[in-house]
This record gives structure tokens, C-alpha cells and sequence, in this order.
């Protein structure tokens, strides 16, 4: 039983190793709504706003998979608003640098699947990644999909001033947003963090840029004074024993290493390691059973889920997990969450 760690930190969905380097001109739409209108002044603070009030809650948590990416266009404000305003807890995101330094939200390594560019995103700077159009390929109901007819993709350039943006809302929050941007916007909101691993065309991992980017992360977590409600992962152990020599006293979840060296062999973690974050299934095998619930309850860990298929983002399924003891969902589907 090798398997529930083993991929416990990727998140879904993946980018083509295509590569353009150029960004095309884009007109943005100037903003026209009046700040008292605009959506994001109706958020309010969720029930907790700290990684600790997180755990002591008396009832699961829900954390909306970059802003709950089949509701609404992935990592975008747009998406981290509507998830704040129907019920999430913790916003969650994933952060790679920019060519230019700027630590960005993006979960894939190209640009390719969910704006109208192709290229490696570390190929590109923050201002190019801001101007594109970040809900491109968004349909909803799915993690993406290209095939299907033009007038599917229903956000389709409002981040370009073709389409008017939905009420209360800019252009600017259907763009490539800066992790900073994010914190700023939601200062009461929990956040799950996982840092990205970038690779060249030809697969090499880039383990620099993930040790630059941890870099730039601490460095923005303490200057937004966010030290009590984040929670930080990477998928390499590495960068997270980068991560945490630069800042004390910060949530972590295990990298991959750790988790199985305590799942086989029940090795101590780093005591700032709060939270497993897993899947339920990995190749058709259930690895979420109650016994792996149980046991890392008993020696103090919480446990958050994530999806691996799209079958699973149902309110029948979240009930199912809830019923063996998740503490938490990482759900793309938050309008479905019971």
C-alpha cells in the first residue's frame, strides 16, 4: 500500500510541453465599475480565519480547488470571489514564478490549456500572464476541454474587452493573478499553497526556480503578515525543507518522501506538518479507506482530500468521504459540496 502517497501532492489537470515565448498583443478592457459595486465588497470572513480555528472546527472543511475550477475559470479572481461568497473556508492555489521573478498563480507549466497562448509559463512575464485571458478554455463542469463549439467557452474574452464581464466584476478577474494580489484581496481567508515544480520542454525539473519561488513566498507571507493562515505543500520534499528554513511557525502538509516513509514505517514528520493532503483513488485503487483516516487522527493529523476524476466532484461522493472521516474536501466543484 504504497500508492496514497505517492501522488498525494499533484493536483489535477496539466499543460502541453508546446512553447511560445511571445505573448500577443492584448487590449485589456479598463475597469468602469464603481468600487461599492464590486463583488468582492459582499465577502465576508469565513468561520475561521487561522490554520488553527481551521483545525479545531467541529465540522469538515471546505477548500475551493483554485477558487472551485469547474464552477468557475481556474485560479482567477473571478473564481477565488465566487468561491469566498458560496461557502468556502480555504481559497487554494499553486505558485510558480514568473520569467521576471513575480511569484503568479498557475497549477500547470504551460499556459496552454487554459488561455488562447502556448509556452512553458516560466517563459513569461507577469505582465504578459496578466494580460491574457485566463478563461479562455473555461466551460465548467469539467477541468478542461478544447473540443468543444465556440459559444461553450462562456467567459471567453471578457478578460479582453470583447464581452462585458459579469456584474460586479472587472476584466482584470478573468487574467493570470499574482499570488500577492490573491493575499491582499482575501486577508480572513485561509490558503493552501503548493508550491509548483517547473520543468524545461524536455521534461528536466527546475528544482532552482521551486527554491526561488519558496524564497519568494516566505518573503511575501511575512511581509502580508499571513504567518497564521497558510498552509504550504510541495510535492518535493526538498522544497519544502527549503520552504520552512526560511520562515518558522508556518502550516505544512508532507512532501511526497516523508508521507511514505510515515506510511510504511510510521517516520516522525516535521512538526509543522499539520495536514496530509491526498487523493481517494490512484490506477482504479482505493487508498482513502477509513483505516488511513483513523490512523492519522490518532497521531494528531488532519486529512483533506482532492479529486483525481471528475466523477468524483459529486455531493454523493463528498458524503461518501465525509462518512469515512475526511476532515476536509479540496473540491473543484464547490456549488456541489453538502
Amino acid at each position: 500500500m504504497l500508492v496514497p502517497v505517492v501522488f498525494l501532492i499533484s493536483a489535477c489537470g496539466g499543460g502541453s510541453d508546446s512553447t511560445n515565448t511571445n505573448a500577443p498583443e492584448t487590449t485589456v478592457a479598463e475597469t468602469t465599475v464603481p468600487v461599492s459595486e464590486l463583488a468582492i465588497d459582499r465577502v465576508v470572513a469565513p468561520e475561521a480565519t487561522t490554520i488553527t480555528d481551521l483545525i479545531a472546527l467541529e465540522r469538515p472543511v471546505v477548500i475551493a480547488h483554485a477558487g472551485g475550477d469547474f464552477d468557475w475559470p481556474h485560479s482567477t479572481m473571478y473564481a477565488f470571489t465566487q468561491a469566498a461568497l458560496n461557502g468556502a473556508d480555504v481559497l487554494e492555489m499553486d505558485v510558480a514564478l514568473s520569467s521576471d521573478g513575480v511569484l503568479m498563480v498557475q497549477h500547470d507549466n504551460t499556459v496552454d490549456r487554459l488561455t488562447s497562448n502556448t509556452g512553458l509559463f516560466a517563459s513569461y512575464t507577469a505582465s504578459d500572464l496578466q494580460a491574457m485571458d485566463n478563461a479562455y478554455w473555461f466551460s465548467g463542469g469539467v477541468w478542461s476541454d478544447h473540443s468543444l463549439a465556440e459559444d461553450a467557452y462562456i467567459y471567453r474574452g471578457v478578460r479582453t474587452g470583447e464581452v462585458n464581464p459579469p456584474e460586479g466584476f472587472t476584466a482584470d478577474d478573468f487574467g493570470v493573478a499574482t499570488f500577492e494580489q490573491v493575499a491582499r484581496a482575501f486577508p480572513d481567508f485561509a490558503l493552501d499553497i503548493e508550491i509548483k515544480i517547473p520543468e524545461t520542454e524536455s521534461g528536466e525539473v527546475l528544482l532552482d526556480s521551486a527554491f526561488a519561488a519558496a524564497k519568494e513566498l516566505a518573503r511575501l507571507i511575512t511581509e502580508l503578515d499571513r504567518t497564521d493562515s497558510v498552509v504550504v505543500v510541495s510535492f518535493n520534499d526538498d522544497v519544502l525543507t527549503e520552504f520552512r528554513s526560511l520562515i518558522a511557525d508556518v502550516a505544512t502538509s508532507p512532501g511526497q518522501t516523508s508521507l511514505v516513509n510515515w506510511y510504511v514505517a510510521g517516520a516522525a514528520l516535521d512538526p509543522r506538518d499539520v495536514v496530509f493532503q491526498a487523493p481517494p483513488i490512484y490506477e482504479g485503487v482505493e487508498v482513502l479507506g477509513k483505516e488511513t483516516f483513523d490512523r492519522a487522527h490518532a497521531e494528531g493529523y488532519e486529512v483533506w482530500v482532492w479529486m483525481t476524476e471528475s466523477s468524483q466532484e459529486t455531493t454523493e461522493y463528498f458524503n461518501d468521504l465525509l462518512s469515512r472521516g475526511a476532515d476536509g474536501l479540496l473540491v473543484a466543484a464547490v456549488t456541489a459540496i453538502p
